[in-house]
């Protein structure tokens, strides 16, 4: 006699139950990967501690900084002006002398319709005379409140100085060279400041012509 194999029941699943354990769990894994209030505070402790370090980072690495410079020849002397404050170089024509100025105003230049003064700063530094060639060269120097050329004897280029390798200064270059120095080179080249030059009122010509 054969006998009927009991129907197996299918099995109920509560789902009110499974969600229950799924919310436990995610509760619990973002409480172990949570911070504490302690642990926050340390974490923000230390990264005060990195931004306060960070402006004396960017202070050191100011030494590793290339500045650009248009290097001129000066009496067989090698100078140069930070190109920030090079408006253009062009080339020394039409140059027109003014009378009643002093000896280190060069003269005048149309320079596009503008009417631009040009120092020779051999004679303001004293430096020994060199007649005008088709190598002389007009640096225009430009700021806020001034504009004026300055004669070069032949331009050389533009390089890169990085400001780690500046020199203060060199012990034969006295008085007035020594004011208008920014510092000097390892390869000896006189790196003028600018800005001093700009800003210098015995440049600025009183005279009346």
């Amino acid at each position: 006699m054969s006998s009927t194999p009991p129907t197996k029941r299918k099995a109920t699943i509560d789902w009110r139950e499974v969600h229950q354990r799924l919310e436990a769990a995610r509760v619990a894994v973002e409480s172990v990967s949570a911070p504490t209030a302690e642990e926050t505070q340390r974490i923000l402790r230390s990264r005060a501690r990195t931004l306060a370090r960070e402006p004396g980072k960017s202070e050191a690495s100011d030494d590793t900084v290339a500045l650009e410079w248009v290097e001129f020849l000066l009496a067989h002397e090698r100078y140069a002006l930070a190109s920030r404050y090079v408006r253009e170089v062009r080339s020394l024509e039409n140059l027109t002398p003014l009378p009643c100025t002093p000896p280190f105003v060069l003269g005048i230049v149309n320079l596009h319709g503008e009417i631009l003064s040009v120092i020779d700063i051999k004679k303001f530094f004293g430096l020994p005379e060199k007649g005008l060639t088709d190598l002389n060269k007009i640096i225009v120097l430009q700021s806020a409140n001034m504009l004026f050329g300055v004669l070069a004897d032949a331009i050389i280029g533009v390089r890169s100085v990085p400001a780690a390798e500046i020199q203060p200064s060199l012990p034969t270059l006295t008085g007035i060279r020594e004011k208008y120095l920014k510092g000097v080179t390892p390869d000896r080249t006189i790196l003028l400041d600018a800005e001093k030059l700009l800003a210098d009122g015995t440049i600025i010509v009183q005279e009346q012509v």
